[in-house]
């Protein structure tokens, strides 16, 4: 059958015949035409989906992130609120500030030094760790309100733990700290210092200005025992650690990980809390790592009774425990006079 489509006008050309034939192929092509059509449109639509849901994720992510920035303004700003009101200075004020006060703590504050008599059994990774160290320690006390009149002693300046502290420490040889390749020994009087070692057996209670404090500038991967104690012990000065295991406990971890053992920039910020607050709790909540085990307990520690203050001594432990048992026995007298001969003081 044949189709006639008549023009509507003559301008519009002449009469146009289309065959069955013509028509059925016009209607196929439409048909694949339409078949393509919607499944473009199927895919389209699919991957429509994936960007939309990736774009949900994306902001779902940024809002946290807005949530979590919000979050910590906020807590800063609290913390601020908390805190006195500090004054902002530009830099270089802060900078003559901070020097002012080293400068003071020279003539007036209490004497730290690090021991760096023992870097000879330690191994390089070691001993650029100490280096480390020390450029922490030094930053702390540049900070501190009340900064400590700081010492670096047995240090050579051919060593390689100089060498270490000149490449790794920007500014050391400008540091306002006294360095020196004598000895601890040949500086200070052996009853002025008290030798801080974590093997010690009796607690630090204070930080007195008339002590001179040493601590072991020692970095021991392979946890070598008693080194810092035996040498202090060797030397007849008297020994203290950190109140520890009078202020804290331990606490369940899932690696059963406890450890006492700090570096010395760390036992370095505790002393400087404790004489900024006065406070052993505040300073070991402040200062000691939470990935050590242990938190500081909550119920407060009791003072202890005359008879069992701490006695700091460089007499050997037996003498220490007559002392001490005397002492109990109420004999004042002879305890005293073993005092005086055994050259040790019991502190509050």
């Amino acid at each position: 059958m044949n189709i006639t489509v008549k023009s509507c006008s003559p301008e519009d050309g002449p009469l146009i015949h289309l065959s069955d034939e013509f028509i059925s192929d016009m209607i196929e092509s439409l048909s694949i035409d339409v078949e393509q059509s919607s499944n473009d449109t199927k895919r389209g639509e699919t991957c429509s989906r994936n960007v939309m849901r990736k774009q949900r994720n994306w902001e779902r992510r940024l809002e946290m992130k807005k949530s979590k920035r919000k979050e910590e303004k906020q807590r800063r700003k609290r913390n601020m609120q908390k805190k006195d009101v500090v004054p902002q200075f530009t830099k270089r004020v802060a900078k003559a500030i901070a020097k002012e006060r080293l400068e003071e703590a020279k003539v007036s504050g209490p004497q730290l030094c690090v021991d760096l008599s023992m870097t000879d059994c330690m191994s390089h990774k070691e001993i650029s760790r100490l280096a480390s160290q020390i450029r922490r320690l030094y930053g702390s006390n540049k900070n501190a309100l009340q900064p400590f009149h700081l010492f670096l002693t047995d240090m050579r300046e051919d060593s390689l733990l100089h060498r270490e502290c000149v490449r790794m420490n920007d500014g050391f040889l400008n540091y306002l700290m006294d360095v020196t390749e004598k000895s601890w020994t040949d500086l200070f009087p052996s009853e002025d210092v008290i030798y801080l070692t974590p093997d010690a057996s009796e607690a630090l209670e204070q930080v007195d200005r008339g002590k001179v404090y040493i601590l072991g500038g020692l970095v021991d991967e392979s946890i070598q025992k008693r080194i810092s104690y035996t040498r202090a012990q060797g030397l007849g000065v008297c020994t203290a650690r950190l109140p520890i295991d009078e202020y804290m406990v331990k606490r369940a971890n899932p690696k059963n990980f406890h450890s006492k053992i700090l570096s010395i920039n760390q036992v370095f910020d505790i002393l400087l809390t404790y004489r900024d607050t006065a406070s052993w709790s505040k300073a070991l909540t402040a200062g000691f790592p939470p990935g050590k085990g242990y938190v500081v307990s909550p119920e407060p520690c009791p003072k202890l009774p005359f008879d069992q203050r701490t006695i700091h001594t460089s007499v050997p432990s037996s003498e220490r425990d007559a002392c001490t048992s005397l002492q109990v026995l109420g004999l004042q007298g002879s305890s005293n006079s073993h005092a005086q001969k055994g050259n040790f003081d019991i502190a509050d």
